[in-house]
């Protein structure tokens, strides 16, 4: 379990326990007093001629289970990504620094590393193939990207990731493999690939704080590509019917709370395709699955609920190369969608909130992925300006259809210095969680 900066990650049940209703409705949640297991006191109160004792037990409340999950969007390494990642490289090779590889992707990551590794379960998103040995790197149409960004995620905070995406089979059966072997080798977990079709029925189970979460992944289309008719568990390609197998055979293998992560929509597009419309009434309303997480757009799309389960359609590019030069600049905005996870009474895990923080590809200082909600000087500059235009434009998007009334908004971010950031969301202020 990771620590929660500033207030520990058990603070979601320190002083108040946030206890959700039965009936899962995020509106409806109870809040108990979290009393302390305490061992029986026994009071013995003595006078000259009798001995009396007098025996109180404390009561003791269960806390329910939490926690935190953080979904970020496309890491999608273009050449000059690339380029960016092999300086930081030789800079460390010139100051002694052992990476274990031609490219080091972590300094991109440092900014948003207190977010994500705050979580208690971190996903991450590949879009491309990683190269086992770094050679034959290539970038659009047919990725090829270094190992090196498996060991930063790993290193940023991530548990896992999702890897089915329209570029899984750019490199074929042999950049599966590769993907697969490099994301374990990291110390990562992925779903959308398998070696072999046992791997790929097998479920995808996280132990987070006492829950079991079960992940998925699939993808819209592989470009074109053909999966071999013998081996079609290579990636997994979106069929609702075949999604909700995955999700039951993860529930009767004890997953409380499954994931889907879907590649899918119109590329560039901030609303929502029909074909994403549909494939979220198939899938998302059943007993099967409870969260849908989107990517592939590389624009920002809203977040939205079905009942009381939530959907986030598309969390836009977290890492690219993507600007107005080539793309609508919102393809340098994203998002780090936090999602609030409690135990109600009935001992269901139920979606109680959904927070993000929104990110912006400083592709000018080698690719950094900002806070955007943290304003402060970045070496000396001074990015309010393009930091709030892209804070601005992804809350358009992304708060279209929900607001807090509906357990959804912006996180708070605060720097206790101008020099750092120092995650201090305000899970705290909502109805699913107080303070002492």
């Amino acid at each position: 379990m990771k620590d929660w900066i500033l207030v520990g990650a058990q603070a979601l049940v320190v002083g108040t326990v946030a206890l959700a209703c039965s009936n899962g409705d995020t509106d409806a949640v109870l809040f108990a007093p979290a009393v302390e297991t305490d061992s029986t006191t026994t009071v013995t109160e003595t006078n000259t001629t009798t001995t009396a004792a007098t025996t109180t037990t404390t009561t003791t409340t269960t806390r329910p289970r939490t926690a935190i999950l953080a979904f970020t969007g496309d890491l999608l390494p273009h050449g000059p990504v690339r380029s960016a990642a092999a300086a930081y490289a030789s800079a460390d090779s010139e100051t002694g620094t052992d990476v274990g590889s031609g490219y080091d992707f972590g300094p991109m990551f440092e900014e948003v590393r207190p977010v994500i590794s705050a979580a208690d379960l971190a996903i991450c998103h590949f879009e491309t193939p990683l190269s086992r040995d770094d050679t034959s790197l290539s970038g659009y149409p047919l990725f090829n990207s270094p190992r090196g960004l498996a060991s930063a995620a790993r290193q940023a905070g991530y548990d896992g990731c999702s890897t089915a995406s329209n570029h899984s089979f750019d490199r074929n059966a042999a950049g599966v493999f590769s993907t697969i072997e490099v994301i374990e080798e990291a110390g990562l977990r992925q779903a959308g690939m398998a070696r072999s079709h046992l791997e790929d029925i097998t479920p995808v189970i996280y132990q987070v704080n006492g829950i079991a979460v079960g992940h998925l992944s699939a993808t819209y289309s592989l470009n074109g590509l053909v999966l071999p008719s013998d081996r079609g568990y290579l990636v997994d390609l979106i069929d609702p019917e075949s999604i909700l197998f995955e999700a039951r055979a993860a529930k009767e293998a004890g997953a409380e709370f499954v994931i889907v992560s879907l590649q899918w929509g119109n590329e560039y597009q901030s609303t929502p395709s029909a074909a994403q419309d549909r494939w979220l009434s198939e899938i998302l309303p059943s007993d099967e699955v409870d969260l849908i997480v989107g990517h592939h757009v590389h624009v920002v799309q809203p977040v939205d609920r079905v009942g009381d389960e939530f959907v986030i359609f598309g969390l836009g590019n977290f890492l690219s190369n993507q600007s107005a030069n080539c793309c609508p600049v919102a393809t340098q905005d994203g998002m780090i969608a936090l999602v609030a996870l409690v135990e109600g009474l009935d001992g269901e895990i139920n979606t109680v909130g959904v927070q993000y923080v929104p990110t912006w590809v400083d592709r000018e200082a080698g690719y950094v992925i900002r806070n955007a909600l943290d304003l402060s000087l970045r070496d000396g500059r001074d990015l309010t300006e393009t930091l709030t235009a892209s804070a601005a434009r992804t809350a358009e998007v992304v708060e279209s259809r929900l607001d807090e009334s509906d357990g959804f908004g912006v996180a708070y971010w605060t720097s206790s210095d101008a020099g750092s950031s120092v995650a201090a969301f305000d899970f705290f202020s909502r109805p699913w969680r107080a303070l002492p």
